[in-house]
């Protein structure tokens, strides 16, 4: 690592030394990875239908976190399949917990891989988020996150969620790991190699 890489970084925002602790990165769904809108209605045989939004550029923020070796989970207080079948498109492990009783599952989560708090950050935005961005080592929100969330975080986006924070998030604090450029070239390495 270079010195220049040991100073905090201006452009992300997040200090290099709290980034390389970094290990998991929690993320929220509506309002998070979508813009929290829930389009819901009825099919024409009368079964219940619910669409979400979902930014793919944000689809690639959690690949270049992948590629850097940083586990991503989705934890979300609303049970969707919306969220199920995105979750399984970006090869995430996604807990949804009826109720927004998020913390206790992190807690199990952390304890399954022997991590810390120190060592996990969360993307979130409001209330439900709360619990776990008071622990975690790398509290962060999007734009427009409640005023209450915005108190107690560390890092906050200029996007709003479902619209590229979650790739932002990405992009800064692998920037501040001083991974930023080597994993772009990783991923699109790989694509280019995968082309007919």
């Amino acid at each position: 690592m270079s010195e220049t890489q040991t100073l905090p970084s201006i452009e992300s925002g997040i200090d290099p030394a709290l980034a390389s602790a970094i290990r998991l990165v929690i993320l929220d769904v509506d309002g998070v990875l979508t813009d929290a809108g829930v389009y819901m209605g009825r099919t024409q045989s009368g079964e219940s239908i619910e669409l979400k939004r979902f930014d793919i550029q944000d689809g690639i923020g959690v690949k270049l976190l992948q590629e850097a070796g940083v586990e991503v989970v989705i934890v979300s207080g609303r049970e969707s399949e919306a969220t199920t079948l995105r979750a399984a498109e970006l090869g995430l492990r996604c807990y949804q917990i009826p109720g927004a009783y998020k913390l206790p599952t992190v807690e199990r989560m952390l304890a399954e891989r022997s991590l810390d708090w120190s060592q996990a950050a969360m993307l979130g935005d409001d209330l439900p988020d709360m619990a776990i961005l008071k622990r975690v080592g790398l509290p962060a929100c999007v734009a427009n996150a409640t005023p209450e969330i915005l108190d107690v975080v560390a890092w906050r986006a200029r996007a709003r969620g479902g619209q590229g924070a979650v790739r932002e998030f990405a992009r800064a604090l692998l920037m501040a790991r001083g991974e930023w450029d080597d994993v772009v070239e990783r991923y699109v390495s790989e694509r280019e190699k995968s082309e007919p």
